[in-house]
């Protein structure tokens, strides 16, 4: 094996276990086993013979077709009738971020919630740059952020996972745009040089070569080999990740200007075998898990010109039939791996194409009107199998498009609901490792990250149960209940930095019960944190109804040490959503920093008064100066309302590094119903220093003093 493929498979190897860690394998609170399943209340099936299979059902015309209900339905597995035991019809709107008419991009919420049903697309886009001439990046990375910001929508979810590049590349599920958009900014293309270019090197560069030389079998064969294994292994893994998610259909836009390798072939040496092989899993797994693959070629109307280009020369005009003719049939090899990902798994192939907005739209509408239904076979043997399905629909005239099949388990099942250990319950568990966030309690969160010791951040996290989920028990006029919260951090490689977990044991009288049932309850907590990109998951049960909810919260933590200048995060609260019970409050923020604890309201009635607190940091120590920070105000249209000024001198740091507390209280009353943003913002007039802000969208609510039922 040469010196070269070695260095390349471990450094491969070591990105692809990286990344399958981050995508692939639950991550865990310090001590814990992995469940057997990421999965929780109706949405996630823990059962593991669960088969689930998605319809689109069409009429003459083409148009889908509404209305239906499961009795309208036959599922046949092997020609034999199934018994249906789920049955959704999905219909998702496109919907767009709400942002004040002023801002040139929507303002990032910074609270998160599972307050409703999931009702969005699921997409993971896999960047192929394994597969991606290094001067085609740029070209990847044009379309990727293309299908981004014009098709995707504010409801819908999306992971990216980069293949060959660095775990901290690839992106988690989010619905954030930018986030998105970051990812995708970091492609890098890696593909090794086409076989045609490696044979005619060798042509030139080796003696006695006769004219019956295989162009296919050349000094790179080794590496192209390696790097098609990695890649297909990869999809697998992300395959049969996307396998938790049920209620759905699963895209999987797979960016990549195909596999050079052929895998229709079943004739070669073993690595040829093992690449066809792990291409046949995959498909497999995409059809169990109802994964629909969408092969995407950057390269749109492509040629092989550009190999031509990087060849320069051809040997005695075409020696050893090299040349054009042999780079034409790789791209045709490359494009038959994506066409047959894409049709062996219902999804369809974007190739040869430069008009992707058509694709992509047809990509959005493929997953956006379908219908779900989900069986259990009544053929439990794990033999192997490939079983037929077929989707029957009793009204004439209907056209149905389902998956034709999938490939039956093997082998002994895997435990489900294996114990764990007692500081983390298992339903808390399971719901911090559910792909997607679980909505039996609803929750809203909300992060503020402020300066903390020895390098670190304190990050503040809160979280609001919803009143109306907690099924308190009465015991002779004492209604009881206990809440469960954990809490983890997850760096951009997946590693989790930090911890925690609260239970709340409540007993209350029976006013303070109904309090709650209206207002909700709430509870702080902080997690240390060194700077950096960071996934917060969080997850809460209450005894009373067994309700389970989690929410995952993208956060930045920045460096509040080395900026000259650099702020906190917002901590606001109101008068109105002071009236929340806080069973666990923050020992920081309490009178006289803030009147109330920190919230994660942002809907406020009209007349209501919000009070804020922020921390502005000042690092140089050359001279004494001022620093200006001001609190705006704007409604939508970008009209000041509201302004607030103050000076600040560093002067009282005494010549050190210090920070100014910062609060504030702004009156609602005379602002009318409907959108906002608030904005700190702190400059010094040394002039050197970039001016540093927050900004916060909040709306004021029509409906007087009323309070928000059950939060």
């Amino acid at each position: 094996m040469s010196s070269r493929l070695k260095t390349l498979m471990l450094k491969t190897a070591f990105r692809a276990a990286s990344l399958a860690a981050v995508l692939a394998t639950p991550v865990l609170l310090a001590g814990q086993q992995a469940p057997a399943a990421p999965a929780q209340g109706p949405t996630f099936r823990l059962e593991v013979n669960y088969v689930e299979v998605d319809a689109v059902v069409t009429d003459a015309q083409g148009h889908f077709v509404r209305g239906l209900t499961k009795n309208d339905f036959t599922v046949l597995e092997n020609g034999k009738p199934q018994t249906i035991s789920t049955f959704t019809p999905v219909d998702i709107p496109i919907e767009t971020a709400t942002q004040p008419l002023f801002a040139t991009n929507p303002i990032p919420p910074d609270v998160q919630s599972n307050a409703r049903p999931f009702n969005g697309r699921v997409y993971v886009m896999v960047l192929d740059g394994l597969h991606t001439k290094p001067e085609r990046a740029g070209r990847v990375r044009e379309v990727a952020a293309q299908f981004i910001r014009n098709d995707f929508g504010a409801n819908d979810v999306m992971a990216i996972l980069h293949i060959g590049g660095a775990a901290s590349d690839s992106q988690d599920f989010t619905s954030n745009k930018q986030l998105l958009l970051d990812s995708v900014n970091k492609f890098t293309g890696l593909s090794a040089r086409s076989r045609t270019a490696d044979a005619i090197d060798d042509a030139f560069n080796f003696a006695g070569l006769s004219e019956s030389t295989d162009p296919t079998m050349t000094s790179g064969e080794d590496v192209r080999s390696y790097n098609a294994r990695v890649t297909a292994e990869t999809l697998l893994n992300v395959v049969r990740w996307m396998n938790a998610i049920h209620g759905r259909r699963k895209a999987l836009l797979f960016v990549s200007e195909g596999l050079d390798y052929d895998i229709n072939s079943i004739f070669g040496d073993g690595f040829v075998s093992s690449v066809v092989d792990d291409v046949r899993q995959l498909i497999s797994a995409a059809s169990r898990a109802d994964v629909n693959i969408y092969g995407i070629d950057p390269r749109g109307l492509a040629t092989a010109g550009g190999d031509d280009i990087a060849v320069g020369s051809l040997p005695d005009s075409g020696t050893y039939g090299l040349g054009h003719g042999t780079m034409m049939d790789e791209m045709r090899i490359e494009e038959n791996s994506l066409r047959v990902l894409s049709d062996e798994t219902g999804g369809f192939p974007v190739l040869n194409q430069n008009d992707f907005q058509a694709a992509f739209r047809r990509i959005v509408a493929d997953n956006s009107s379908y219908y779900v239904l989900g069986y259990y076979p009544s053929d439990e043997t794990r033999d192997g199998k490939f079983r037929t399905l077929k989707v029957l629909v009793d009204r004439p005239g209907l056209v149905v498009r389902a998956r034709k099949g999938y490939l039956a388990p093997k082998g002994k099942a895997t435990p489900v609901d294996a114990p764990g250990p007692k500081a983390v319950s298992q339903p808390v568990r399971v719901a911090l490792n559910s792909p997607l966030p679980v909505t039996g309690l609803t929750l809203h969160v909300f992060a503020a990250p402020f300066k903390g010791s020895k390098d670190k951040a304190s990050v503040l996290l809160g979280v609001e149960a919803s009143g109306r989920d907690l099924g308190f028990v009465d015991r002779q006029g004492r209604y009881d209940d206990s809440i469960e919260v954990a809490y983890q951090a997850l760096d951009a490689k997946g590693k989790v930095q930090a911890g925690n977990r609260d239970v709340v044991n409540l007993a209350l009288k029976p006013e303070t019960r109904t309090l709650i049932q209206q207002t909700g309850i709430r509870v702080l907590n902080r997690l240390d944190l060194p700077p950096g990109r960071y996934q917060v998951r969080l997850a809460a049960r209450e005894d009373g109804n067994g309700s389970v909810g989690s929410v995952r919260y993208d956060l930045e933590v920045p460096d509040f040490y080395k900026p000259l200048l650099s702020m906190s995060g917002i901590a606001l609260t109101s008068a109105s959503a002071s009236r929340m019970v806080t069973a666990r409050p923050d020992t920081f923020l309490k009178p006289p920093v803030m009147p109330a604890p920190p919230s994660a309201e942002r809907a406020f009635p009209v007349g209501d008064t919000l009070a804020l607190f922020a921390e502005v940091y000042d690092n140089d120590t050359k001279a004494p100066h001022t620093v200006d920070i001001t609190t705006t105000v704007r409604t939508d249209t970008g009209t000041v309302v509201f302004k607030n000024e103050d000076q600040r001198n560093t002067s009282e740091f005494g010549g050190k590094r210090g920070g100014f507390g910062y609060a504030s209280r702004i009156p609602l009353k005379g602002m009318a119903p409907g959108l906002y943003v608030l904005k700190v913002e702190a400059r010094s007039e040394l002039g050197k220093m970039p001016s540093v802000s927050r900004e916060i969208q909040f709306t004021i609510r029509p409906d007087g003093g009323a309070v928000t039922p059950g939060r």
